[in-house]
């Protein structure tokens, strides 16, 4: 009854952080974090499934199988092109995945050294596994508790190969020839930023600046707890690599330093959000998705068979506005290759309640909602999503303190958790706006809110005992609203 139409869930069992993403002859490759044989946390194996196209996707057999209390936690794959790491052993170029081994025998004895760094290798471009033994860890656990989730990626810059590990409170990065030996390079991070919980999943770039022929790295670290609406949230860091050290752009030192944490999403439930590898370069796209839950309620949420699904796969940009860096994020294109249907209304005017979708309506569990307000005044700028039950789910604009809003205490179930809807989630903004343009991804359980092409981003999952069927704007002040328009999306046709 709650699984998405579009958003990925497994077919059955627990799933949470993606892992090794990486694309490869046609194939986008997704891995996870998963428990096959129940619907909370359990064993930890890597989940696989697979897309031509990020938005249908086919799950395949489980990749990497837990050993006796030996968990299989977070990491990410590489397409080892030049075979650098001598483990290709035909024409393909053997793909790397790099992930934590978390001993859970350790971890019981009450040690320190539970988590080391292992590789794995495939000669299949990803379809089947074989464990380094021989040769692992390939990074030693120095005496650190949590010491997890590498992200390694190749640093074309500096010709070698880079790994961001979260390590408590901090990230250390490290460079290898071969994926098999690693050198610690330097650490970066204590005291900056948000520190509510331990760092986790970490992603670690190169991206242009739109519009320029500069570049800048982006670092973006995962905490739980601390996220910026309680729970698990993905801050990220702006600033240069000289090959073995991150410094932060002055300017987003000051960003950090007055915002206490930049925020990728700013929504309760988009956690351990991570990139593709090896994405065409002529595409040049940096693509990224997030586990659609937060840990303080992932175990309780009202579904059975499975749990969790995953964001909307989203394009990442890097934008410089007044000398001051964004990471925006908006859906990826390839949602547009499903649009079956679309209603528009140019513009609209009026002030109290107007109905932007009577209820009726074909189906708003799959479809992508544009608009533009304009002409904004101090003032709030309710939507509401209701049902003829009584349920409904509230966004929008509180332009008077300057913040963008959910508020899904009234969308279904909430009561399998006291941290589920206690607060309405609030995304704050600079200043009051003269206009807004928001762009809003609605599946059966979960909104996405893309505001102003993506600068802002919020995205909140709920548990409806019946689909939403009308969307209203309120306000006390007269509005306008152009650009109207509703597309409805249809998965069952083959793209």
């Amino acid at each position: 009854m709650y699984r998405p139409n579009f958003h990925f869930t497994p077919k059955k069992g627990w799933m949470n952080d993606p892992n090794g993403m990486f694309f490869s002859n046609g194939y986008y490759h997704l891995f996870y974090q998963h428990y096959p044989d129940g619907n909370t946390w359990g064993p930890m194996h890597w989940g696989h499934a697979i897309s031509k196209d990020l938005i249908k996707w086919e799950e395949q057999p489980i990749a990497l199988y837990p050993d006796k209390d030996k968990y299989i936690f977070s990491g990410s794959a590489v397409v080892d092109t030049h075979n650098t790491s001598g483990l290709g052993t035909g024409n393909t170029a053997p793909i790397v995945a790099i992930y934590t081994l978390h001993d859970m025998a350790k971890e019981k004895a009450g040690k320190i050294d539970v988590e080391q760094q292992d590789i794995a290798f495939s000669n299949d471009n990803g379809f089947t596994w074989q464990k380094f033994e021989e040769g692992n860890p390939v990074v030693k656990n120095p005496g650190i508790r949590d010491f997890r989730d590498p992200k390694v990626s190749w640093d074309e810059t500096h010709k070698q190969w880079i790994m961001a590990l979260a390590a408590q409170d901090r990230i250390h990065f490290y460079k290898s020839a071969n994926l098999k030996n690693w050198e610690f390079a330097s650490e970066f991070g204590k005291n900056i930023g948000a520190h509510g919980g331990v760092w986790e999943c970490p992603d670690f770039f190169e991206i242009k600046v739109e519009g320029t022929k500069e570049t800048k790295w982006v670092l973006i670290v995962n905490l739980n707890p601390g996220g910026p609406n309680g729970g698990s949230g993905v801050q990220y860091f702006v600033g240069d690599f000289d090959g073995k050290t991150f410094t932060m752009d002055q300017s987003f030192a000051e960003r950090v330093n007055n915002e206490k944490a930049v925020w990728a999403d700013y929504g309760k439930d988009n956690y351990a959000g991570v990139t593709w590898n090896n994405v065409p370069t002529s595409d040049g796209r940096r693509l990224f998705i997030g586990w659609m839950s937060n840990w303080e309620y992932a175990q309780q949420v009202p579904t059975t068979t499975w749990r969790s699904s995953t964001t909307i796969p989203r394009e990442l940009k890097l934008v410089k506005k007044e000398g001051n860096y964004n990471l925006v994020s908006m859906p990826v294109r390839e949602l547009n290759n499903y649009v079956a249907e679309t209603i528009s209304a140019k513009s609209l005017n009026g002030k109290g309640n107007l109905t932007l979708v009577k209820d009726g309506f074909n189906d708003l569990t799959k479809s992508i909602i544009n608009l533009d307000l304009k002409k904004l005044k101090q003032c709030d700028y309710t939507f509401t999503l209701s049902n003829l039950d009584g349920e409904s789910l509230s966004f929008g604009l509180n332009n008077k303190e300057n913040f963008l809003f959910i508020d899904r205490s009234k969308a279904g179930k909430v009561d399998f958790s006291d941290k589920f809807a206690s607060t309405i989630s609030k995304a704050f903004l600079e200043g009051s706006q003269k206009s807004a343009a928001f762009k809003i991804i609605l599946d059966k359980t979960s909104i996405e809110i893309f505001y102003n092409n993506g600068e802002k981003v919020m995205t909140e999952i709920f548990f409806l005992n019946k689909p939403f069927s009308a969307l209203s704007i309120s306000s006390k002040e007269k509005m306008e609203i152009n650009n109207f328009k509703i597309q409805e999306l249809n998965f069952s046709k083959s793209h």
